[in-house]
């Protein structure tokens, strides 16, 4: 009998298995018990011929594979290295000394080549929390699952050099742990592109420097996706940590690519409005994580937010509330990170020129009144800055004299701004002024006794909610960080508001 240590995902995250392997002097035949889904049951056509393909013989007599705990799934091809070497160490062909401390990771080819699995990083994890000391990947994934500290990662390209490996002790090279240089981010488009809209960059900064969500209600071509993509290089770069959690993230959906296994920019989903429940907020079998998770420490745009199906956007308010998504299922439950700005872009009605200059609206008021009612007032509460975009007028979108402010000279006052919110929020646990706790928010903000007069003013003469207006001093608090200033004023009060009146029209 031998043991050797793998791991397969739940979600993102990775879960230690124990494959123990029995060889019987009976008829010949492999069964695999311990809870596998179809591509595990599967491996023992691949492990039969990557063993063949390395020289040495598979086992004929009965052979038995247990993946314990039997209580947890086990889906993917990640487990079939492991069990090739606890075949072939059952069968005394390797010495079960070698193999204390070690976890294997990889699916195998007939040729005996060792490939690609998805969510190497967590499965690494996995792997070192178990009293691992060494883990051999695939070399595709070795630079994604290095940056695991603690842990020895040997690269391995197929199951021979491995075999070599649990020989002699030598044959597979130590993956370093990468370098991971905070840098601006690259490739996202320049504010400056934009003309006009003048309030609308405001906007955008206000909601880079806070966390804060965002609406943008326009007529077409007034810039909203413009705008909304724009928001990503207004952002701080991701610091060690934040880049380790969205990389596990991508990681355990498939999507990282081997030459850039780990993403060092924050992460922009535009998810089309056709995406179902479990598309944007995660599921399936095995469940993976949906656009709200790829989204985690970035931006989630969601344009035409009417289009998108009522559910779906309904099930999002619980998400923007606690910041990530709980997926029940039979099997069980998995939890992913869903911390992201949520910009949300949408015409005024559904032929989308209400608000034109230019063209006439031809929507009857109760189309317009039915087209607004595709989203629902709870989940709008819940996104702090709302604005309408106007179309920009040809004088400004032809004045190519005067160009706008740069990403770059936006994002030095939003690093500015962050850094003093750094003071009043480390205490509390929290990054942004979006996140604070509302038991704490009276003391965070600090406002004036005339600022508070005006806000109570505005609550009943535009009908907002208590949580509306918690928003409004969180918003509050982000202008007046932008502004250097400790104590909110009743200009910057002002200003709060008139991303809530827009709401209001």
């Amino acid at each position: 009998m031998a043991r050797v240590l793998g791991a397969v995902l739940s979600g993102i995250d990775g879960v230690p298995v124990e494959v123990e392997v029995r060889i019987h002097a009976q008829l010949p035949r492999v069964d695999i018990v311990g809870l596998p889904e179809a591509a595990v049951r599967e491996s023992a056509a691949r492990v039969r011929a990557a063993i063949a393909a390395a020289g040495h013989h598979f086992p004929e007599r009965r052979v038995i594979v247990n993946l314990a705990p039997a209580s947890v799934r086990k889906s993917g091809a990640g487990l079939d290295l492991p069990i090739a070497i606890g075949i072939l160490a059952a069968a005394s062909a390797i010495d079960g000394e070698r193999l204390a401390g070690l976890g294997l990771v990889g699916e195998l080819a007939l040729d005996g080549r060792v490939r690609h699995v998805r969510g190497a990083l967590s499965l690494a994890i996995a792997l070192r929390d178990h009293g691992c000391t060494r883990v051999i990947v695939p070399r595709a994934n070795a630079t994604e699952a290095a940056l695991t500290p603690r842990v020895e990662i040997l690269a391995a390209d197929d199951l021979p050099a491995i075999l070599r490996y649990l020989a002699t002790g030598a044959g597979l090279e130590t993956e370093p742990l990468p370098e991971v240089p905070i840098a601006a981010p690259t490739g996202v488009p320049d504010l400056a592109d934009v003309r006009g809209q003048a309030r609308a960059k405001r906007a955008l900064e206000v909601a880079a420097a806070g966390g804060h969500g965002l609406v943008f209600v326009g007529p077409p071509g007034s810039g909203k996706t413009m705008l909304a993509r724009r928001l990503p290089g207004l952002l701080p770069p991701l610091d060690f940590e934040e880049a380790l959690e969205v990389t596990r993230i991508h990681g355990a959906a498939g999507r990282l690519a081997a030459e850039a296994p780990m993403l060092r920019s924050r992460p922009f989903r535009a998810p089309h409005h056709s995406a179902s429940r479990a598309g944007l907020l995660g599921g399936g079998s095995p469940a993976r994580p949906g656009e709200t998770s790829l989204a985690h420490r970035g931006v989630l745009f969601l344009d035409e937010l009417p289009e998108f199906d009522r559910g779906t956007l309904e099930a999002l308010r619980q998400v923007l509330e606690e910041r990530r998504v709980v997926v029940a299922r039979a099997g069980g439950t998995f939890v992913f990170p869903a911390d992201f700005q949520l910009v949300a872009a949408a015409n005024p009605c559904p032929c989308g020129w209400r608000l034109s200059r230019w063209r006439d609206c031809t929507c009857t008021d109760v189309a317009v009144t039915r087209y607004g009612a595709r989203v629902s007032g709870p989940l709008l509460d819940r996104i702090d800055l709302h604005l309408t975009v106007p179309a920009v007028a040809w004088r400004d979108l032809a004045d190519v004299r005067a160009p706008g402010e740069s990403s770059d000279t936006v994002r030095s006052r939003v690093i500015d701004a962050r850094d003093r919110q750094r003071k009043h929020l480390d205490t509390f646990g929290v990054r942004t002024n979006a996140e604070i706790p509302d038991a704490v928010l009276d003391e965070v903000v600090s406002a004036s006794a005339e600022a508070r007069a005006l806000l109570g003013r505005a609550v009943d003469k535009l009908r907002l909610s208590a949580r509306g207006a918690r928003r409004l001093l969180r918003v509050a608090r982000t202008i007046a960080d932008l502004a250097g200033e400790r104590r909110i004023e009743v200009s910057v009060m002002a200003e709060a508001l008139g991303y809530r009146r827009d709401e209001a029209r």
